[in-house]
């Protein structure tokens, strides 16, 4: 019997490549995503190579489409094996330039996205008493940068919510892991939200901030990791007899993490403002 999973935020990026990669290995794969329309690549792909590659509509921010998603799975298989929160998003600026509504935003896809879709499979894989959960969080979910408080914070909330149900779910036979990538090459970025009032704007008390951390940044976009890379660490997470807790992904990930362990926090905060504010990098 094949396993089943289910991807969210499959349009693009890492949700994209990690649904023709599952299918590739045999799983009954479900790409998600909020407007199916865009899913035509998928379809046309899973077409040509004959994979078990299914396109569904879901919103992770609307509980109607989650249900009407997951019972339409349902009704075909009868079980779910895999769920990969992948859907999310960026919304960019100061604490003072981003309202209250923007963070609400920011939440309600990365964080309570994630959590509607995750409760809403639970009695399934409860009953099955088995189950895989892989969150995509970020190493950004372990270290903080400036302009960029709306995503960090959802991205740690993440990080805390997966360590306290991994506790929960272990004695039904469900697992929960991490997936915490550095900068990936997706079209990620060039989808962030900039805050109402934009860092861009010379105006902004914020503005010289955001063009060194921009012009920082440029270089490691150029660098990037791949998506495709990242979706091989999710589905090696997957098949693994004993999965580890976090994978970290991208050798900016990786150096960024190994130097928070060597480091107190006043040394790793200025670690921080050189790499972006004196152009260093993080990988050196």
């Amino acid at each position: 019997m094949k396993q089943v999973a289910i991807i969210t935020g499959c349009s693009s990026g890492i949700g994209y490549e990690t649904s023709i990669l599952l299918a590739k290995n045999g799983f009954k794969t479900y790409a998600t995503m909020r407007n199916p329309a865009k899913g035509n690549t998928l379809k046309e792909i899973a077409e040509n190579e004959n994979l078990d590659l299914n396109v569904i509509k879901l919103d992770v921010t609307d509980d109607y489409s989650i249900k009407n998603a997951i019972n339409e799975i349902i009704q075909e298989t009868n079980r779910i094996d895999v769920l990969v929160n992948n859907a999310g998003n960026n919304i960019a600026g100061s604490v003072e330039d981003l309202s209250i509504e923007e963070f609400k935003e920011q939440f309600e896809t990365n964080l309570f996205g994630l959590i509607r879709v995750t409760k809403e499979i639970l009695p399934i894989m409860r009953k099955q008493r088995m189950g895989m959960i892989v969150n995509v969080s970020s190493i950004i979910g372990k270290m903080a940068i400036p302009l960029n408080s709306a995503y960090v914070s959802s991205k740690f909330a993440v990080e805390g919510f997966s360590e306290s149900i991994r506790y929960e779910l272990e004695d039904f036979g469900i697992k929960v892991i991490l997936i915490e990538p550095g900068v990936v090459k997706s079209n990620f970025y060039e989808n962030t939200k900039m805050s109402k009032n934009s860092l861009m704007d010379p105006k902004s008390p914020y503005h010289s901030i955001a063009q060194k951390i921009f012009d920082a940044f440029l270089p490691m976009l150029q660098n990037a990791f791949p998506a495709k890379k990242v979706a091989a660490v999710i589905l090696e997470a997957i098949i693994s007899d004993n999965p580890e807790i976090r994978y970290i992904v991208g050798d900016d990930a990786k150096s960024i993490n190994e130097t928070r362990i060597k480091m107190s926090d006043k040394e790793f905060e200025n670690w921080v403002k050189e790499g972006l504010f004196e152009k260093k990098g993080f990988v050196r």
